[in-house]
């Protein structure tokens, strides 16, 4: 008989040790009052494993599967986006970072654009800028823009990779936008839509963890929305993240932060211009 989730008991000892791992490997600190948000979440996973306790799950985790991080994480990562979430952000892009970044880049024969939409969740924020750009840019051909698109569960990043959604799902996408970029879905797909490839061959999908030492990039971006992540991680880890983040940045180049978040007490070499808005 199949262990019931509410059956499993998760003692402070093992919380605090799974807590750290957490906390070591991704940077998130779920500090004291996730007890019963973490037990509920992993319980799923002990059945699947059909492990008896979170003390074995603990040494299943550290010392027999590593692969097993990736589960845990993907367990605990919260992906709460839309379309166009903080719309003032978007507009921004088109008021003041778009126009510069084409003049620029034309005065150097330069078409490609290069943009990194970290924590992206399910991808509605990266294909949100896409289309964005897309708008900007239609009157004008040649140009190479690539939006890659991070995350650290690779549960979401499957659905990056498919491009589908539920029609609720795109109620925040002007419905210009939404007749040009979408396909509805038929048959099996009724009540869905996907993204055209116009769209979807902007964005690559990838899972990266931004605590890692260092990212893997070897050319800098013209901007970076990394939003309603930060506020999940202490100063400590934002400051590295920040640093990270500031280097692979272009001169002039812009990074978004959530609504949220600021880098208010944090020592950065990022210039201010608006509330969530900073450029390099």
């Amino acid at each position: 008989m199949l262990k019931d989730e509410n059956m499993f008991e998760l003692s402070d000892k093992d919380y605090h040790r799974i807590k750290d791992i957490i906390y070591n490997v991704i940077g998130i600190n779920l500090g004291d009052s996730k007890k019963e948000l973490l037990r509920t979440r992993l319980s799923k996973r002990l059945r699947a494993l059909s492990i008896d306790t979170f003390d074995e799950y603990y040494n299943h985790v550290t010392k027999r599967d590593q692969s097993e991080l990736t589960h845990l994480f993907d367990a605990i990562s919260t992906n709460t986006t839309s379309f166009f979430r903080e719309m003032e952000h978007f507009k921004f892009v088109t008021s003041t970072v778009l126009p510069a970044l084409i003049e620029e880049k034309k005065k150097k024969n330069d078409r490609e654009i290069r943009i990194w939409s970290a924590a992206s969740s399910t991808g509605e924020e990266a294909y949100s800028i896409a289309m964005t750009v897309l708008e900007f840019l239609r009157p004008q051909l040649g140009w190479n823009v690539k939006i890659l698109a991070t995350d650290i569960s690779t549960k979401v990043i499957a659905k990056v990779e498919a491009g589908i959604y539920t029609e609720d799902r795109v109620s925040t996408v002007p419905k210009e936008m939404l007749r040009k970029y979408f396909r509805k879905g038929r048959g099996e797909l009724a009540g869905m839509v996907k993204l055209k490839d116009e769209v979807k061959n902007m964005v690559y999908p990838r899972r990266i963890n931004l605590q890692v030492a260092q990212f893997p990039f070897k050319k800098e971006f013209d901007f970076i929305f990394c939003r309603n992540v930060m506020i999940y991680f202490d100063k400590e880890t934002q400051l590295a993240i920040v640093d990270k983040l500031y280097r692979h940045l272009k001169k002039g180049g812009y990074l978004f932060l959530g609504h949220a978040e600021s880098l208010t007490g944090i020592q950065t070499q990022f210039r201010y211009v608006k509330p969530t808005v900073y450029i390099k």
